[in-house]
């Protein structure tokens, strides 16, 4: 599984450009896919048949990070930009970003009177060793994501997008360990979550589950002077009952807490104050539908740093298939 991660957190996929994420997930789900597809969105949908006596869930994990986009191009070849995302100012000084075409750029900032302050992102630019924007090797509209090689320090993994390859990652595995189902299971790889959960919203008013699962990060809240947050790396997997987008729906989270203990599967409880993910997407397409989360914890969320421990990711995978193998009654 190590492998996997590590290919799905170094690749390149901002909001809006996951054609490359696709290309690396297919062959990974395809021999195990009753039925493959892309929508109009860039969405990959696989499809695990089931017996016939169960429910139609989607799974969505989003493949796309937050990252860049060029604006302008000054006069002197640097590159003015705009945020993808939910991306912070001071995460990015000194940082790498890479475009598609291979191009690797430094961010840095206007001078700072004062560096107790942060400039805001418009007072940031990229260098990419241009010096007019006639040799500049990329052009306005151009989409970067940021750099970073995984890190792997014991039992915890470190790269620039846990949120949410880590969440494909235990789509996957989940997809590969799932023998049998009663349910017919759609593995949505979604596109555009970080703008808006705006592909899993059209896949699900395409599918029309009777149950939604999104499997995303949360922000963990062991790190010193953090918000306060019981959730901790190590600890398993979070099953979530509220973030600002959607209140989980409460026989799915009893669901998930049964099935848990069952399985001697240790999880904590996820009360998250700031975000959302494609559950709720999921929970108001067409009619409305069931919708919950299992979320890995992660520590430096939206940092080129985001960090999740393996116990927690192997848990959120067996979690997933205790779920998907047995009937869903709520």
């Amino acid at each position: 599984m190590k492998e996997l991660i590590k290919k799905l957190v170094e690749a390149y996929g901002p909001s809006g450009f996951e054609d490359h994420m696709r290309q690396l997930i297919r062959p990974e789900i395809e021999p195990l896919a009753d039925e493959l597809s892309v929508d109009a969105m860039g969405n990959l949908i696989a499809l695990k048949k089931g017996d016939g006596r169960g429910l139609k869930v989607m799974v969505a994990a989003h493949m796309d990070e937050i990252g860049l986009m060029v604006s302008h191009i000054t006069k002197e070849g640097f590159l003015r930009f705009t945020n993808i995302g939910g991306v912070f100012p001071h995460t990015l000084m000194g940082g790498r970003v890479q475009f598609a075409n291979g191009t690797i750029g430094v961010v840095y900032s206007e001078r700072l009177p004062d560096w107790s302050k942060i400039h805001p992102l418009d007072k940031h630019y990229i260098d990419v060793g241009a010096s007019s924007p006639e040799d500049c090797p990329v052009e306005v509209g151009d989409a970067a994501g940021f750099v970073q090689q995984l890190l792997v320090q014991g039992s915890r993994y470190t790269a620039k997008s846990m949120d949410d390859r880590i969440g494909c990652v235990v789509a996957i595995e989940a997809f590969k360990q799932l023998a049998s189902t009663p349910h017919d299971v759609y593995f949505v790889f979604s596109v555009q979550e970080e703008v808006g959960t705006r592909g899993a919203q059209v896949a699900a008013n395409r599918i029309n589950p009777d149950v939604g699962i999104a499997v995303d990060i949360t922000p963990a809240g062991d790190v010193p002077e953090s918000q306060f947050m019981p959730i901790a790396l190590g600890k398993g997997p979070a099953i979530k009952v509220k973030d600002t987008g959607m209140i989980a729906h409460a026989g799915l989270v009893r669901l998930m807490k049964q099935r848990a203990s069952e399985a001697t599967i240790p999880y904590q409880l996820e009360v998250l104050e700031r975000g959302s993910t494609d559950a709720r997407a999921m929970q108001l397409a067409n009619a409305g539908n069931v919708a919950g989360c299992i979320s890995i914890p992660c520590r430096f969320a939206h940092s080129p740093s985001e960090t999740v421990d393996n116990g927690d990711v192997e848990g959120a995978i067996k979690l997933l298939v205790e779920l998907l193998s047995q009937p869903i009654e709520l």
